[in-house]
């Protein structure tokens, strides 16, 4: 999710944004409104398809993070993914591996349009607020608007659409027992019996994740890809943007699993009329995960989450690129 606000930040403009002068203006801002419309389709169907094509993945993930939730962790094996991924075909069916996709997709569309506007209005705020031109002049004083700017973009994304993420954790933990039939059901019921306050449980530890997570991946991905074109400036920009990114997401995802792990066992706390595990709070259940099953638990599940990193960045740059391709030749026959 992270990584795919990042990529679209980044694409919004960097500091070498050439001045526009003011006769060149109306006509500039035309072509803008049509490349908005453009990458956000190409951005949110390029999100849909890697999340589909990754979502055995994550589905697993989920599980392995809420392992010793509700038993003891003493008991618990090491964790496989070839053990796990068979009990699931045994059990629930091949499809089974898509439980709490389409409610991902749903998820997926607004958060890339909120991401994207509020990104906009956050950069020409601070770009008011602290006086700087949007012509590129003071670099840094730009990356740090972008920074801030991505960050309270995904903040204010993750907040409006956390029910739906919330729901996706729930669909996606469910095994042989359907408790929730759909998303609309899940979200009546969740309403019903845990008020509507239930729909946002574990949005702390979510909103504490999102800083971190947008810095690591901006450094990891400038750092590593600047020095690759300074060592080997002949390769592709695609095999060095793919490549770049895959590291910027593993970096990322290390630091800032713990939290994600947190939020999923919070998102999951009441779920179908279960006892209440965590009662402190982020930093409570942070400890007694940590006291319950050692350093291990808060990486409970990190495997799947290495294994998709490279295909899930690598399926959103050939679709996104492919789409904007498409989408302009679209542009270009209407006019």
């Amino acid at each position: 999710m992270q990584t795919e606000a990042t990529v679209g930040v980044v694409e919004g403009g960097g500091p070498a944004r050439k001045l526009v002068t003011h006769h060149q203006r109306p006509v500039q801002q035309q072509q803008s409104q049509v490349g908005t419309v453009s990458q956000l389709i190409a951005g949110g169907v390029a999100g849909a398809v890697s999340k589909t094509c990754t979502a055995p993945l994550a589905r697993l993930t989920i599980l392995f993070q809420v392992q010793g939730m509700h038993s003891d962790a003493s008991t618990l094996r090491k964790a496989s993914i070839w053990r796990e991924a068979t009990r699931i075909v045994n059990e629930e069916g091949f499809r089974a591996f898509w439980k709490g996709n389409l409610v991902t997709i749903a998820h997926r569309l607004p958060y890339s349009s909120i991401s994207f506007y509020a990104f906009e209005r956050y950069k020409n705020f601070l770009q008011m607020f602290m006086g700087v031109e949007s012509n590129g002049t003071n670099i840094s004083a730009d990356l740090c608007i972008r920074l801030a700017g991505g960050g309270l973009a995904g903040i204010t994304a993750a907040s409006v659409t956390y029910p739906l993420d919330l729901v996706r954790t729930r669909l996606s933990a469910q095994r042989n027992v359907l408790y929730y039939r759909g998303i609309w059901h899940a979200l009546r019921t969740i309403s019903r019996e845990e008020g509507i306050f239930g729909l946002y449980k574990g949005l702390g530890a979510c909103l504490l994740g999102v800083g971190p997570n947008l810095a690591i991946s901006f450094s990891v991905y400038d750092t590593t890809r600047s020095y690759w074109q300074m060592q080997r400036p002949q390769d592709s920009t695609v095999l060095v943007s793919l490549a770049c990114g895959s590291l910027s997401g593993i970096a990322s995802s290390t630091v800032t699993f713990p939290l994600d792990l947190v939020r999923r066992r919070m998102q999951l706390e009441g779920a179908g009329g279960r006892a209440r595990v965590y009662n402190t709070g982020i930093f409570g259940t942070f400890g007694q995960i940590i006291r319950a099953e050692g350093l291990r638990g808060i990486y409970r599940g990190i495997l799947p989450e290495y294994y998709k990193v490279v295909p899930s960045i690598g399926i959103v740059f050939m679709t996104y690129e492919k789409l904007k391709q498409v989408l302009s030749n679209v542009d270009t026959t209407c006019r």
